[in-house]
């Protein structure tokens, strides 16, 4: 047989050479068998079918050359991608498709799928949607659901495929009782009650039952039992659609671990993957810690793949266990934008890295935040700073994040409200921001222009109190601590978020103040696709020393609390007659929301619409900042607005700021239309008050929005 000289390939623009020179087996200098040569042209076009491109043809091209030597050309043409043109259920009573669909990872074909990956065919994804569609029955109570059949065909006037999985239901069981066996004279299985996450008169839950028997064995290792193993029986009553659970716990066979091979880390350090193992070499084989590390790799998020398998040992009771791992990026660079009636433009740059050495991820903020002047505040606002932050996984549900934020913060006026009382920095007539308002240039305060110093002054006094001391540095530590049952971060369903935070500025800086705040949501599925959710906030902001709190340190709520009232709309606000009835905020704020979300049936499911309608609740009060201006030889002496407002005086202090205490209940009803978006999450809301303060302002329509790019 001739001997290759060259193996090249032509046509390939979505798969590169090296990939394609790795997977044939016929190599240059080798002996050229005809068979091999059709078996890697099979073996490329496979590859492009795993890609969704099944229209992909390989024409492979022998040519001779000289001293029986030959050159091997594959040819490619790639051909399009083929994608899901539908997905269809059979046999699903409990659960409608549409709910099915957000289960699965493939997804139909739809006019924005070219943003995504979900609708090209993948079988391997098909068969994995499988697996994923019997574990969310189990979860919920089916403990005889069998998936029986993915079926798949081509249609070649759709120029798609048609994807239909058959779902055995049966019924859905509720646990009549626990029950605790040990054949080990020495361990009583009752002491396991407490481990148990099953409880009588719940829905059968084969994920709770799992995780379970892995706590329970590893509490037996921990009292010294390292061989014992825990299986899990179920006794169905198919009268009752009962299930008895029993535990058993029995003396396994003695085996040891004799080594731990780790494959495939590339980036990874072995030292990090073993860390997660709660095992090592010469301990007791323990099924259930493997189970747990295998795990914790894949939560690490460092791994596109990760198996562990057990390989026979050098005698009978030793084993090897085999880490297999594909490495992935763990690095994240983004640059986000946005804009919402609530907060106006925003814009940030986020760079992240998840693999470090002590199971944290670091990342780096960089924003910049711009609220403009608009008829519900007559000042803007402008933060530009970074924050570097570390996170820390606790458990499987639990993390903690530390952080440090620096920014500096600077508040403006509009140029119809850009007079000598309300800017610190207008040099119209020539006054020094440094003594904030002194007169300079022998200004007259009897003359026109000083008594417009006096008559004007829409801005409230802690308005201008924020302009004299113009940029303002905060330095400030904070943490963060989450727990999340959620069933999907993106699109929840079931489960709770609990986010609690504290920050504390005083770190250097101009500011100081201790900010605390909690949020809770809880999401349940209620009928016909309908989700709930709960949703309780509240925050204290507390004065730290004599240091007085800015206007800007409080908490400013409006449409983020109640929704149906304008940004900076709700709390304590200032009621001088001759001012603009700025927002002053609140040092306390509390919120409860009730809402439910629902799907649009008639639109299919990829294009991301939902519904909702709710109730909101809350209130913000208790303003703590400034209330009274001392000057002297100031030409801004009207700070206040003092009710002579007589030019002739020149020195003492305005006191007696007049605000509202915004201490009512505010209450609002109201829909919203949910668009997860290829461009980020998008939402428009609409609420009518029901309840609100004398001096409230409201704004019923609501749109937010953001994306990464």
């Amino acid at each position: 047989n001739p001997v290759i000289g060259r193996v090249a390939f032509e046509g390939n623009k979505k798969v590169k050479d090296e990939q394609l020179a790795a997977e044939v087996q016929s190599k240059p200098r080798g002996t050229l068998s005809r068979p091999m040569v059709q078996s890697d042209a099979q073996r490329i076009a496979e590859i492009y079918r795993r890609s969704g491109r099944y229209d992909v043809r390989v024409n492979p091209e022998i040519i001779e050359q000289p001293n029986n030597r030959v050159d091997l050309i594959f040819t490619i043409t790639e051909g399009q991608k083929t994608g899901v043109k539908s997905v269809e259920f059979i046999g699903n009573s409990a659960y409608s498709s549409y709910r099915l669909k957000d289960i699965i990872k493939t997804h139909e074909a739809n006019l924005l799928s070219f943003l995504g990956g979900g609708d090209v065919y993948d079988p391997d994804r098909v068969e994995a949607d499988r697996d994923l569609i019997r574990r969310f029955y189990l979860k919920h109570g089916f403990a005889d659901v069998q998936v029986v059949a993915a079926l798949t065909e081509y249609d070649p006037e759709r120029k798609g495929f048609l994807v239909t999985f058959k779902i055995e239901e049966g019924q859905q069981y509720r646990v009549a009782s626990v029950n605790f066996a040990s054949s080990i004279p020495t361990l009583d299985g009752s002491t396991f009650r407490n481990f148990s996450r099953v409880n009588v008169g719940s829905l059968y839950n084969a994920e709770a039952l799992e995780k379970s028997v892995e706590e329970m064995q590893i509490e037996a290792s921990r009292r010294g039992y390292a061989f014992a193993i825990v299986r899990p029986r179920g006794d169905r009553n198919f009268e009752a659609h009962t299930v008895t659970i029993t535990y058993a716990i029995d003396e396994g066979p003695r085996t040891y671990i004799e080594r731990i091979n780790v494959r495939g880390n590339t980036r990874t350090r072995d030292y990090v993957i073993r860390r997660e193992f709660d095992l090592s070499e010469g301990d007791a084989y323990n099924r259930a810690l493997v189970d747990r590390a295998e795990r914790r790799l894949k939560n690490l998020d460092f791994f596109k793949t990760v198996k562990i398998l057990t390989e026979p040992g050098s005698s009978t009771d030793r084993v090897v266990l085999v880490v297999d791992l594909e490495e992935k990026s763990t690095g994240d660079f983004s640059v986000s934008g946005g804009y919402s009636t609530t907060d106006g433009a925003l814009a940030e740059v986020s760079i992240s890295e998840r693999k470090l050495d002590y199971r944290v991820a670091l990342g780096l903020d960089l924003f910049q935040r711009q609220q403009l002047a608009n008829s519900y505040i007559s000042y803007g606002t402008s933060t530009l700073g970074f924050s570097p932050r570390l996170g820390f996984a606790l458990r499987e549900d639990l993390s903690l994040q530390l952080r440090y934020s620096i920014y500096q913060q600077k508040i403006s006026l509009p140029s119809f409200l850009a007079n000598c009382n309300n800017n610190a920095s207008n040099t119209l007539l020539a006054f020094n921001p440094s003594p904030a308002f002194a007169a300079a240039n022998g200004i007259d305060l009897a003359s026109t222009n000083g008594l417009g110093c006096y008559a004007d002054g829409e801005a409230s006094l802690p308005v201008r109190r924020e302009l004299a001391t113009g940029r303002t540095l905060t330095s400030s530590v904070g943490y963060s601590l989450n727990y999340n049952t959620l069933d999907n971060n993106k699109n929840p369903t079931d489960g709770l978020l609990v986010d609690f935070r504290q920050d504390f500025a005083g770190v250097g800086g101009d500011v100081t103040y201790l900010k605390s705040a909690a949020d809770l949501k809880y999401y349940t599925p209620l009928v016909a696709d309908i989700v709930g959710l709960i949703h309780v906030q509240s925050g204290i902001l507390n004065k730290i020393g004599s240091n007085e709190l800015r206007m800007l340190d409080h908490f400013q709520m409006g449409p983020n609390l109640v929704r149906g009232f304008a940004p900076n709309g709700i709390g304590p606000r200032d009621i001088n007659p001759f001012g603009t009835g700025d927002a002053l905020g609140g040092t306390k704020y509390w919120g409860a929301s009730a809402e439910l979300q629902m799907p649009f049936w008639f639109l299919p499911k990829e294009v991301g619409l939902k519904g909702a309608v709710y109730a909101d609740a809350g209130g913000l009060y208790d303003y703590q900042g400034p209330t009274s201006w001392t000057f002297t030889n100031e030409a801004n002496v009207a700070g206040c607005i003092p009710p002579t407002r007589s030019p002739t005086v020149t020195s003492g202090t305005c006191t007696g700021l007049q605000f509202d205490s915004g201490n009512v209940v505010r209450s609002s009803v109201g829909v919203g239309l949910i668009w997860a978006s290829p461009f980020g999450p998008l939402r428009f809301d609409y609420a009518v008050p029901i309840t609100k303060g004398p001096f409230d302002r409201v704004q019923q329509f609501k749109f937010g929005g953001g994306t990464s790019f």
